[in-house]
């Protein structure tokens, strides 16, 4: 590996801040990018890991944004200045719901992902995930159009609804393409969450989810008897750091444009998008993904 790898690197870092949030299929975008950019590892055991393990940039961005929200100790001084911790309940409740939402998508992707990734990572099935669920973007927010959300608050959600968003983030570990920001969010928008809160619940809901898929690829990687030289950890930092910075910036961009739009634009990126991914897989055809 070189400094190509690292150039490498930072496309992929960039694409992947930019599609994880967004709810328009960062597996869509990555089999693209594969394609005329691909790593100088002889088995492809590092790109494989690195696709996975660079969303941890990604994670860092929410973690950083969001950090009073989700984390639960608080510090509180008492009447003889000495500094106490406390635990914020709503915030230890609000994670109950997360690891409820993560759970379907968990024990599946643990036990069945060889399976689904034999089976399912096809760019024709990516390609017809994206025009599926773009469709359905627009069609749920033709919808909802009159329609005052239900769920306006992260408080208000019950255990019952973040269950259903973990059956759909569950369509997104089974069928690539079909992005788990754009299920969850979907799924949200359905149940009758505002999209303020469908975007901040998937967010959070994306921290356990990548930090564990992150953990598992290092350790699968280690396992194969591979190891990190000095380009290798170079390179993945690179990619990380980048995801990082673009992450950071999209998600304020995401939070800020729902507040007066509503979800139809990415509908309608994702049709293009994934007639883009079936016309390149029927002529050109795709390398191995």
């Amino acid at each position: 590996m070189g400094i190509f790898d690292v150039l490498t690197a930072v496309i992929h870092g960039i694409v992947q801040g930019i599609t994880e949030w967004l709810p328009i299929s960062s597996t869509g975008h990555m089999i693209l990018a594969e394609q005329f950019l691909t790593f100088h590892d002889k088995n492809g055991d590092f790109s494989e890991m690195f696709l996975v393990v660079v969303q941890f940039g990604s994670i860092l961005a929410v973690v950083l944004l969001f950090w009073k929200r989700i984390f639960p100790v608080r510090y509180q001084e008492s009447k003889s200045n000495h500094k106490r911790f406390t635990w914020d309940m709503d915030i230890l409740m609000l994670w109950v719901k997360i690891i409820i939402a993560c759970i379907p998508a968990a024990i599946v992707g643990i036990l069945f992902e060889e399976e689904i990734d034999e089976i399912f990572y096809k760019p024709e099935v990516v390609g017809m995930a994206l025009i599926v669920y773009g469709v359905l973007f627009i069609v749920v927010e033709i919808w909802n159009q009159d329609t005052k959300p239900l769920i306006t608050n992260l408080s208000q959600i019950t255990y019952r609804a973040a269950l259903i968003i973990g059956l759909f983030q569950l369509s997104a570990a089974i069928i690539p393409g079909t992005s788990r920001s754009g299920a969850t969010i979907l799924g949200a928008l359905i149940i009758g969450f505002s999209r303020p809160v469908a975007a901040e619940f998937t967010f959070f809901l994306a921290i356990p989810v990548m930090f564990g898929a992150s953990l598992l690829k290092c350790a699968g990687y280690l396992f194969k008897g591979n190891s990190f030289g000095g380009w290798e950890i170079t390179t993945l930092l690179a990619g990380m750091f980048i995801a990082f910075i673009v992450s950071l910036v999209v998600i304020k961009f995401l939070l800020g444009y729902i507040r007066k739009h509503d979800f139809k634009i990415f509908g309608y990126y994702r049709i293009v998008l994934g007639a883009v991914v079936l016309i390149y897989a029927w002529t050109v055809g795709f390398a191995a993904v």
